[in-house]
């Protein structure tokens, strides 16, 4: 069952900079994995980071989605998660929910939840896709 879901687009051109950012400054926001990658190919790199930053967005929304009262903030959500995979293998969402707060997400509540992810993109907007899903027989 679905118990979360968000999307977000958001416009390339916001990036095109951001590969002049101090490491330090990046991240604040993503893993060192997912900026070597948006830094591995300079003319890619605003197109690679407006999407990661729009999975953030997408997954925010669905998570206040699970529990509106929730008051975990929005840097928090970005520093524990990460996008692995790339053009060449599936993309998949790494939830750290365990640093989402511990009166959050006990483990019980983790074993049964799913992120799926969907990101695409075009010359100006990235758009990122995420499904937060209760798979547990359990209602």
């Amino acid at each position: 069952m679905i118990v979360g879901i968000g999307i977000d687009s958001i416009e390339i051109d916001r990036f095109a900079h951001w590969h002049t950012y101090a490491p330090t400054t990046l991240q604040r926001i993503f893993s060192p994995a997912e900026i070597d990658y948006c830094l591995s190919t300079p003319n890619k790199s605003a197109e690679r980071f407006a999407a990661r930053f729009a999975t953030r967005e997408a997954f925010f929304k669905a998570l206040c989605m699970i529990n509106p009262d929730m008051p975990i903030p929005f840097l928090t959500i970005c520093k524990n998660l990460q996008i692995q995979g790339s053009n060449k293998s599936p993309q998949q969402l790494i939830v750290h929910w365990e640093k989402l707060g511990k009166n959050n997400f006990t483990k019980d509540v983790i074993s049964r939840l799913a992120v799926h992810l969907s990101i695409t993109h075009n010359k100006s907007t990235a758009t990122s896709l995420v499904i937060i899903e209760n798979v547990s027989t359990k209602i």
